[in-house]
């Protein structure tokens, strides 16, 4: 075994490897320190403070691992060590705390306990259980902060630009994006609503020769028929009924850089005609005005329209489809990501618990088999939304399918066999006798009251309800 590690043993008794890792004991009590000392140098290294002065910042410094806090050190107050082990684990909750002292009363270590502490002990102190608690929660605290760093590693080896996702479709999402980048081509992004087409679209921008000017999005659909033409063209003043002064228009104020119309199916004709003419000719004219302004700028579409069917049918313009159709990305739905869900849930709730200042949660196996089942038409934003909506609303730090809404569920295998059989087990009698109430509930109200009726409902006989209704006093 190497000199820079050391063997813990685990619950079951297995041997585990640790990294050699420093403990500090802090005591007045120079016969504890002695026996303790003992008890942990063959498995890690011990330093020693006889004071709480600076404690904090002295074991940051020195790289300590965990701290063994003698709260009676200083003062006869048995609660004197209580505000350090606060501070202690304020600063690195990663940080083993073991508190130790003399006082008989169970409130003294309630207060440790809900200071930070991993566990408190009485004097006289039974030094090898101690060694035992203090080994053990430190490899489990290791083995937590090594499966946290290999999460992070994973979830930043899934992401580009501001996508997150490895699938195989979102692989070639990738790929497509990087090598268009560097040009000046026009772009259309297709995908289903909530895909993510802004994102391919600053990604895009982020990896070209723009990436530092202007990007100007404009939303098609968000306006109505009468503003859109001046926020895309421009106006001037007096050009109509309250236009008080000039204003550049989207396209205009996209020169030099990109600008991005999202839901470009939505333009009427007229509209696609004036811009087929600013993308033929490379100027603009504002509304009211006659002057041609000279514009450099790369068009970034996006839709989920189907632009051929409306071109074929004359809802869209066919060679201002074929300018913007120059090269086309298809963005997959969410439901054809497989494995994907988990990282994007890993990722979302690390940044929705840190903007709610939460405690970060974590999804069960059972609940995340529901959501890789779901068909999520509303895709990522819609699995953003509602992982948002867990952080607040799941009332412990593991969500479950019982935290889950019914839209996720109900078509979950994953999720009724958990509903139907938790992992802990159940009991089987219990499960039938509570089915047997229901059933037979439901069929005598239905057969108000009858017991003839609900016989016939449950397909059985007469006798047997009768039974039953002893059986369960109904």
């Amino acid at each position: 075994m190497s000199p820079a590690q050391n063997v813990a043993l685990n619950g079951s008794g297995a041997a585990a490897v640790l990294p050699r890792l420093i403990v500090c004991i802090v005591t007045l009590d120079n016969e504890f320190v002695e026996v303790l000392r003992t008890e942990l140098l063959p498995w890690v290294d011990v330093v020693l403070r006889d004071t709480y002065e600076d404690l904090a910042r002295w074991t940051r410094e020195k790289g300590v691992s965990a701290v063994v806090l003698d709260i009676d050190t200083q003062g006869e107050d048995p609660y004197g060590g209580i505000p350090v082990l606060e501070e202690l684990h304020r600063l690195n909750g990663e940080f083993t705390l073991i508190s130790v002292s003399r006082a008989r009363a169970r409130s003294v270590e309630r207060q440790a306990l809900n200071a930070g502490a991993d566990a408190h002990f009485r004097n006289p102190v039974d030094v090898p259980e101690l060694r035992v608690v203090l080994l053990e929660t430190m490899l489990r605290r290791s083995q937590e902060a090594e499966r946290e760093r290999l999460r992070q590693q994973a979830l930043e080896a899934s992401r580009f630009q501001d996508f997150i996702g490895s699938s195989e479709p979102m692989r070639l999402v990738y790929d497509a994006i990087q090598q268009i980048a560097a040009s000046n081509i026009n772009v259309l992004i297709r995908g289903e609503s909530g895909t993510g087409k802004e994102l391919a679209a600053r990604a895009i921008v982020a990896l070209g020769q723009r990436a530092n000017k202007p990007f100007i999005r404009l939303n098609c659909a968000a306006l109505p028929e009468n503003l859109i033409e001046a926020e895309l063209f421009g106006s001037e003043k007096g050009a109509f009924t309250g236009a008080t002064e000039s204003r550049p228009g989207h396209i205009e104020m996209a020169d030099g850089g990109t600008l991005f119309l999202d839901e470009i199916a939505t333009l009427t004709l007229p509209l696609q005609t004036k811009l087929l003419r600013v993308l033929e000719d490379h100027h603009v004219q504002r509304l009211g005005g006659r002057t041609l302004r000279k514009i450099d700028f790369r068009l970034i579409c996006a839709t989920n329209e189907p632009l051929e069917e409306m071109a074929r049918t004359g809802r869209f313009r066919e060679d201002l489809y074929y300018r913007i159709h120059v090269i086309p990305i298809q963005l997959p739905a969410l439901r054809e990501r497989a494995g994907d869900i988990p990282i994007l849930c890993e990722h979302f709730l690390q940044l929705h618990c840190a903007a709610n200042a939460v405690p970060l949660k974590r999804i069960n196996s059972d609940a995340m088999a529901a959501l890789e089942e779901h068909s999520w038409p509303g895709n990522v934003r819609e699995l953003e939304n509602l992982i948002q909506r867990l952080v607040v609303t799941a009332r412990h730090d593991e969500i479950g399918p019982a935290d889950l809404p019914a839209r996720v569920l109900e078509r979950s295998v994953a999720a009724s066999e958990a509903i139907l059989l938790p992992e802990g087990g159940t009991d089987f009698d219990d499960q039938i006798r509570q089915l047997e109430i229901a059933l037979l509930t439901t069929a005598l109200r239905r057969g108000q009251g009858s017991k003839t009726v609900a016989a016939r409902l449950l397909n059985v006989d007469v006798q047997k309800v009768k039974y039953l209704c002893r059986k369960y006093a109904l």
